[in-house]
């Protein structure tokens, strides 16, 4: 399978045949949205793309970003083994995105507990 995979607590949860995919979140404090766009590459995750609304609160974006219709965009081109998603049920979830749509990372994964992390991997990599 060349699509990713959603693990909690190490145990697969879900698995998307997709090669592409964003998530986004709305900071707690700040009330922006945060968007990172992702490609499935052999084993591991490319992040190819981010953007948000404004800046604050740690949500500052690159550099060499560049203001399109009211949120800056840039493209990191950042290598990732696993991109881990850690959720709050005292805060809004995360909404992953596939060409087949958007869903909530609950919908996909369970409902959220404290602390408790979601991390996606390329289904190829190998699980440790």
């Amino acid at each position: 399978m060349t699509g990713f995979c959603l693990f909690v607590a190490g145990a697969l949860a879900a698995a998307l045949p997709d090669a592409a995919f964003t998530v986004a979140w709305t900071h707690s404090v700040a009330r922006t949205r945060w968007v990172e766009a992702y490609r499935v590459e052999g084993s591991s995750l490319r992040l190819a793309e981010a953007s948000v609304e404004g800046s604050g609160a740690g949500m500052e974006p690159s550099p060499d970003a560049v203001l399109r219709e009211g949120r800056w965009h840039w493209r990191p081109e950042r290598m990732l083994a696993e991109l881990s998603l850690t959720r709050s049920p005292y805060a809004a979830d995360y909404v992953v995105c596939t060409a087949s749509g958007c869903r909530e990372l609950g919908a996909l994964a369970g409902p959220a507990a404290e602390g408790r992390a979601v991390v996606i991997r390329s289904c190829a990599a190998p699980v440790p």
